[in-house]
């Protein structure tokens, strides 16, 4: 068999080509490049989606985290919980901001944040008095949701802004509505990679606070008030171009059947490999996105065994993540040293099969079949 892609976006293309082009054609023709109209209408189309009250795109889901950090105010002095076991940005804003991010372990069935030790990390901080603690980042990782119950309710407790980093998730849901309104602020990626994604960076923020949607569509907008040049703080350029919209759009169109596909492909992969390796375990009352299907191995060794294997069989594989953040140069200094051995042994057994919704049945049998040989 050639070359199976880790993710098809050709494929992906030709199959929506007539409404990207339309879509592309007219943005060419109004030449409103930035926050042109395509701009208000992904962002009521993307609100009606998820049911939430407001959406503000903005220029990337790294900056639709800092906009919403921005908007709280978060800044030196404060403590922002996150789990350890994500993508670096989820810690970057903080630090970028002047916070100091304080990591959690996660769940070692379902990788999302662990409300358990979330608590302890809390109380920890509290005893210290060195910190504030202002914000809880939830990342709902791979596409399943975290446990925004249990976190919302700490968080209430504690006095905690809530930020849910959907980046990976946007699709899924949880007790039977979509992610986009567990918790004050949701923060969207639209990389390329994502279930939804544009040709380019992009991002959305999602929220029920008419004064939060106003902060943020100030704040992507260098802090300007109700005209151009008036400035009422500091802010960015966090801004959505209208070409990226017109794709969004597009690619909406067949949303709903690409999540279908790949929970299909899902369903597959833990029927074939369950007895084998280990395969996700979904969040209780909920559905995943499925941006990434992740087994795990036995060990390292293993696990370089069977990407070896399957890169021989034309099967391409990721990692992650392949180092927790607490282990990271760029974050050691800020982390207090808590011991955290789940996210350290998932970095050193996880591993990624394709999954995207232009997968044939071929390929998945192949991706399958070449697992299984590998770990015979």
């Amino acid at each position: 068999m050639t070359q199976i892609p880790f993710l098809d976006l050709k494929a992906q293309q030709a199959r929506i080509k007539d409404e990207l082009r339309r879509r592309l054609d007219t943005v060419l023709e109004h030449c409103q490049f930035v926050l042109g109209p395509e701009v208000a209408e992904l962002e009521a189309a993307l609100a009606s989606y998820c049911g939430a009250a407001y959406c503000v795109s903005v220029s990337s889901g790294t900056d639709a985290l800092q906009i919403a950090m921005m908007a709280e105010g978060i800044g030196r002095g404060d403590a922002v919980f996150l789990p350890a076991f994500t993508y670096t940005a989820t810690a970057e804003v903080p630090l970028v901001l002047g916070a100091t991010p304080v990591f959690c372990d996660v769940d070692p069935l379902t990788f999302q944040i662990d409300p358990a030790h979330l608590e302890q990390r809390i109380g920890a901080v509290r005893a210290a008095g060195k910190l504030r603690p202002r914000a809880l980042i939830g990342v709902d990782l791979f596409g399943q949701p975290a446990n925004w119950p249990a976190l919302s309710t700490l968080a209430a407790r504690e006095g905690i802004f809530t930020l849910d980093d959907c980046a990976q998730s946007f699709g899924a849901t949880l007790q039977g509505r979509q992610l986009g309104t567990a918790a004050d602020a949701t923060a969207v990626s639209f990389f390329p990679s994502k279930p939804l994604g544009a040709y380019g960076d992009g991002g959305a923020l999602f929220t029920e606070s008419a004064e939060r949607a106003a902060l943020y569509r100030s704040l992507r907008t260098h802090g300007e008030g109700t005209t151009r040049y008036e400035v009422l703080r500091t802010g960015m350029n966090g801004r959505l171009d209208s070409i990226q919209a017109a794709v969004l759009l597009a690619k909406l169109t067949v949303f709903a059947d690409e999540l279908a596909i790949r929970e299909r492909i899902a369903r597959i992969y833990d029927s074939r490999l369950g007895n084998a390796v280990g395969t996700p375990v979904r969040v209780p009352d909920s559905t995943s996105a499925w941006a990434i299907y992740a087994i795990l191995l036995r060990d390292g060794a293993a696990r370089d065994h069977v990407q070896a294997s399957l890169k021989a069989a034309g099967v391409p594989t990721a990692i992650y993540y392949p180092r927790p953040l607490h282990l990271q140069p760029a974050y050691r200094d800020s982390h207090d040293g808590a011991a955290l051995p789940v996210s350290e042994d998932l970095a050193t057994r996880i591993l990624a099969l394709p999954i995207h919704p232009d997968l044939t049945d071929e390929a998945v049998a192949h991706i399958c079949d070449s697992v299984l040989a590998a770990v015979a």
